[in-house]
C-alpha cells in the first residue's frame, strides 16, 4: 500500500505518481489502483464505500482489468453486493428502474435494499449463488465420455511384472 503524489509541472499525461522510485514499480508483481467512488449509507450513517479497483500491473495474470466492489466497514468486500451484480448481469435477478426482483417478487428498491435482502435471507442467497455457478459452468464443462467398464474377470487375472 502506497500513497500517490503529484508530479510538479506535468501538463500532459497523468500527474500522479507513487513514491519509492522506479525500483518499487519494477519489482512489484501486482500493482492495484484502489479509489473510493461513493459512500454506502444506512440511513444517515456511512457503513462503507463503493470502491473501484484497477489492475495497473500484473506479472501473474492479465493486467489492466477493473472492477467495482462494495467495501463495508468491519466486514470487507460485500459478497451479497457481488452476488447481486452478477445475478443482474446473468438475468437471474431482474432490475426495472430502481427495483430488483427475484422469481417475480420484488426484493428491494435500490441496490442497498436488495443487497440487504440477500444478507437477511441466506436461503435465497444460496439459491441465487447456485444458479450463478450453474450458468458459468453451462457449456464450459464437457459431459463425461461414456466408457465401457472393463470385464471383471480380466482385471482379477492380470498380474504385473515390474522387474527392472
Amino acid at each position: 500500500i502506497n500513497q500517490l503524489r503529484e508530479k510538479v509541472g506535468v501538463m500532459y499525461g497523468n500527474p500522479e505518481t507513487t513514491t519509492g522510485g522506479k525500483a518499487l514499480k519494477f519489482y512489484a508483481s501486482v500493482r492495484l489502483d484502489i479509489r473510493k467512488s461513493e459512500a454506502i449509507k444506512e440511513g444517515t450513517e456511512i457503513i462503507g464505500n463503493r470502491t473501484k479497483i484497477k489492475v495497473v500491473k500484473n506479472k501473474v495474470a492479465p493486467p489492466f482489468r477493473s472492477c467495482v466492489v462494495d467495501l463495508l466497514y468491519g466486514e470487507g468486500i460485500s459478497r451479497e453486493g457481488e452476488l447481486l451484480d452478477i445475478a443482474v448481469e446473468q438475468d437471474i435477478v431482474q432490475k426495472a428502474g430502481a427495483w430488483y426482483s427475484y422469481k417475480g417478487e420484488r426484493i428491494g428498491q435500490g441496490r442497498d435494499n436488495a443487497r440487504r435482502f440477500f444478507k437477511e435471507h441466506p436461503e435465497e442467497y444460496d439459491e441465487v449463488e447456485r444458479k450463478i455457478r450453474e450458468s458459468f459452468l453451462a457449456g464450459k464443462v464437457e459431459a463425461p465420455v461414456d466408457v465401457e467398464p472393463a470385464d471383471e474377470e480380466e482385471d482379477d487375472d492380470e498380474e504385473f511384472d515390474l522387474d527392472m
